[in-house]
């Protein structure tokens, strides 16, 4: 029986496992400070939700992450300290992001994230890393789709110039 064979978490990890879990916990952990700080910004309840929904996914993920590397003897990046509640008010309207910034910035966070997942699932050797990924993909997607489906309600979504077919046209 060779070394990658049997029960998957026996198995050892391999550079590129490490260094992909390390990071996504790393940058997680960076995504949900600043998610707490935009909370704060936010005005329109829905995106609150959607934030929270964010801050909340993204704390299983670092858990599940962090479990995984905790079990294999891997020491954890520093976590940021929690962000303090602010009152919307209290913030300058100048200084402030506005509620379609913030949930811009929610769908490009959730972009990179799918193609850090997917990136991870593919060059897993282990089962269990790649299930795990497979997991928070999908977790992503589900979310990519609610804040798609905000930012249309909203009228925050800036399309790309449309291409409009000329075969129509006699």
């Amino acid at each position: 029986m060779g070394i990658l064979s049997g029960n998957p978490q026996e198995e050892p990890m391999h550079y590129g496992e490490v260094f992909g879990a390390w990071t996504a916990v790393y940058a997680g952990k960076g995504m949900i400070a600043s998610y707490q700080t935009l909370l704060n910004h936010a005005g329109d309840e829905d995106l609150k939700k959607l934030i929270q929904e964010a801050i909340d996914l993204g704390n299983q993920e670092m858990s599940d992450i962090e479990m995984l590397l905790k079990n294999n003897g891997i020491g954890l990046p520093p976590t940021p300290p929690e962000r303090p509640k602010a009152d919307l008010e209290s913030i300058p309207t100048g200084a402030r992001f506005m509620d379609n910034e913030i949930a811009s910035k929610m769908s490009a966070d959730v972009a990179a994230g799918l193609i850090a997942a997917s990136e991870m699932i593919g060059q897993s050797v282990r089962e269990d890393i790649a299930t795990l990924f497979g997991t928070i993909h999908n977790q992503k997607a589900a979310l990519g789709m609610k804040i798609l489906r905000l930012n249309k309600e909203k009228g925050w979504l800036v399309p790309p110039p449309l291409h409009l077919s000329n075969v129509d046209e006699k």
